[in-house]
């Protein structure tokens, strides 16, 4: 074994990025095309974090599917090829991460595959030591700055149940993120525990693969398809108008305005044989899938409460009820899990396995150099939204975009602090709008008289963050436009008379959005 006892201090520009994902890979070309040499550290041999199939933290499964479309699943400089479905498939978004990483010119000597970040602690002086391991050799160099962007979902999170470890069935128990598809469960009865997108998902691929499946969950949530009348969900739900409505209306306005959409759209899970939510659909949350309720009407799908106990292959629910059963899935989610921070780097973000005290989920007052790009949990479409972090992180170190006062981002860890054991799930237009705010990149509509109705009411494509402040494209404003018309969700520029009304209710003025 070799070993570098001395840590090698890198370049002032030099930057080191943790995880090769799409957080990663956005972050480095943002950083590298604004002076900084950024190095990539991943762990597997191939990009793509958990697109790559072979990474042992993938929990993606054969034929698995993007539950958003392919033109929100992408970055701004690079369209999905041609042909491509309007839900890509894994080896598309791998092949898509591929490319995407050739075109901003990470080549093998800005990611370092193979190479497991073991430790990233504060340095003597000023900087980070990051200590890796590639095979047999161990390193440290100490760099200026340092982005964990490993993703939010590589721990999974296993419910604690009574009996669980000594579940008796021929299938076993396995958490989602280790299904690798339905051959196993032909025939055979199996338990999903959870209400997440992959929990519904996976029980849909099994009901219709010859398994005989229930679905267990604390709480049922209402439940959104992927398309509406043609036009995908996400086209639909996360828009500016939405973003400036959560801004500016009462919550409990903003929610009723959500709960006619999913009820008008795709109806309530009661009327399908499923349980009724809780009335307010904050309290009840949101899910996604477009075969679920109809599965349960036609009696494929069983819903059952939580699971209460497990005695052998015999599991008891909440309601008094049982089931022998053969397989259990638990798709209860992941634990944002950071193990090769120092200690004293995750007690001042509070690390908990929930979340961490960030000022806009990026930067910490204590912490100055190290940023943070993707580590929540989020409702919507991932891409544009780590896409708008990334260049904000980007700009704030190449001095694009003003640092905020320290008063400010103390503030903004303590909100972060105040709103654990709330709701996990962000929205993905609160968090765009949030960032492309701070990046200086989010477009006024009013200025754009003929975007206006596709900047407020067509989805938050990567595109139309490209209009103004730095990394403005001259082709942005006809990529805004195309995406917005895309699958006949907008089919003319001008406001309807019904549009502008609502735009006075939730924003009264010509230009609500803030600078």
């Amino acid at each position: 074994m070799t070993a570098s006892l001395d840590p090698i201090r890198m370049p002032e520009k030099a930057v080191a990025v943790i995880g090769a994902g799409p957080a990663g890979l956005v972050s480095a070309r943002y950083l590298k095309k604004h002076g900084f040499l950024p190095v990539v550290f991943e762990a597997s041999s191939e990009i793509g974090g958990q697109w790559n199939a072979a990474s042992p933290s993938s929990a993606v499964w054969p034929g698995m599917r993007t539950n958003t479309s392919r033109i929100l699943t992408a970055f701004s400089d690079l369209d999905h090829a041609e042909g491509t479905n309007v839900y890509p498939s894994q080896t598309d978004m791998q092949a898509y991460l591929k490319r995407y990483a050739e075109l901003a010119d990470l080549d093998g000597q800005t990611i370092r595959r193979s190479t497991t970040v073991e430790a990233v602690e504060r340095a003597p002086g000023e900087g980070w030591t990051v200590r890796t391991r590639h095979g047999d050799s161990v390193s440290a160099e100490i760099y200026p700055h340092v982005v964990i962007a490993t993703g939010y979902c590589r721990t999974p999170d296993a419910p604690a149940i009574a009996g669980l470890e000594g579940f008796a069935g021929s299938a076993g128990v396995i958490h989602s993120s280790r299904y690798k598809g339905p051959e196993p469960y032909r025939g055979r009865s199996v338990l999903v525990a959870g209400c997440s997108i992959s929990a519904l998902e996976i029980a849909s691929e099994l009901a219709a693969s010859g398994a005989i499946v229930s679905v267990a969950m604390r709480r049922q949530r209402y439940v959104l398809q992927k398309l509406l009348a043609g036009i995908p969900t996400d086209h639909v739900a996360f828009t500016r108008f939405a973003a400036q409505a959560g801004m500016m209306l009462p919550p409990e306005a903003v929610a009723a305005g959500m709960k006619q959409m999913v009820l008008s759209t795709c109806g309530s899970p009661e009327q399908f044989g499923a349980p009724k939510p809780d009335d307010n659909i904050f309290a009840a949350g949101l899910t996604q899938s477009q075969n679920y309720l109809a599965l349960v009407a036609e009696g494929r799908i069983g819903p059952r409460p939580w699971i209460k106990a497990i005695d052998g292959r015999a599991v008891r629910f909440a309601d008094g009820s049982s089931d022998s059963l053969d397989g259990i899935i638990l798709g209860t989610g992941y634990r944002l899990s950071l193990p090769f921070l120092s200690d004293e780097i995750v007690a001042k973000l509070g690390l908990d396995g929930q979340g961490l005290d960030l000022h806009d989920h990026t930067i910490h007052p204590d912490l100055d150099g190290l940023g943070f790009v993707g580590l929540y949990s989020l409702i919507g479409p991932y891409f544009p939204v780590l896409e708008l972090q990334a260049r904000w992180l980007a700009y704030l170190w190449a001095g694009l975009r003003p640092t905020p006062p320290v008063e400010a981002v103390r503030e903004g860890v303590a909100l972060a602090r105040s709103r654990r054991g709330g709701p996990r799930d962000v929205p993905m237009h609160a968090l765009a709008v949030l960032f492309a705010n701070n990046a200086g990149v989010e477009p006024r509509p009013a200025e754009w008289p003929a975007l206006e109705r596709a900047l407020w009411f067509g989805p938050l494509s990567p595109a139309s963050f490209r209009l103004v402040g730095a990394d403005a494209q001259p082709e942005a404003q006809a990529r805004t436009r195309a995406a917005a018309r895309s699958f006949n969700a907008i089919a003319s520029d001008a406001l309807t008379v019904e549009e502008a009304a609502r735009l006075k209710v939730v924003a009264p003025g010509p230009d609500p959005i803030p600078a």
